[in-house]
């Protein structure tokens, strides 16, 4: 599917850094921003991270839970959630069916690494319909943060 917009966004059960399972559907009722990212602890990430750290009181007051996932192991995730400071879950999509789900799996990134996160960023709504979606091509670039901030406001 080229775009999710309006569709009820695909189901996931995914790993947290706190080795609790993370269910969409336990999140109905709940304005969700989904980020999907490539790896901890590479420059771009820290760059997407660390904004969202810096800002997150925002989110917050638009009533956003905020969710980042990358194909890292949780223990990873734990560790960078940890050095970064980073006040939302991290989620593992180790077995990459979420990152396929949304569209947002390189089959070969940098170096010959294969099935490694796009960098990617939905918004859905409390029914779980994708409002926004950002799906990009290059890792180096970052998702569009005014773009997420105006379709949160916009929700209910």
């Amino acid at each position: 599917m080229d775009s999710f917009i309006g569709h009820l966004a695909p189901a996931f059960n995914l790993i947290a850094t706190d080795r609790k399972l993370v269910s969409l559907s336990s999140l109905r009722g709940e304005k969700v921003v989904l980020l999907f990212f490539p790896a901890a602890f590479s420059s771009t990430c820290d760059s997407e991270m660390c904004y969202l750290r810096d800002n997150f009181a925002e989110y917050k007051k638009l009533d956003a839970k905020i969710f980042g996932i990358s194909t890292d192991t949780f223990w990873t995730l734990a560790k960078y959630k940890e050095d970064q400071k980073i006040p939302f879950e991290l989620l593992s999509d180790f077995n990459k069916i979420a990152s396929r789900a949304y569209n947002s799996l390189y089959e070969e990134f940098i170096l010959g690494m294969l099935g490694v996160t796009k960098r990617s960023s939905f918004v859905l709504d409390r029914q779980g319909v994708i409002r926004h979606q950002e799906i990009l091509e290059s890792a180096n670039i970052l998702p569009n943060f005014e773009e997420i901030r105006r379709t949160l406001q916009e929700m209910a």
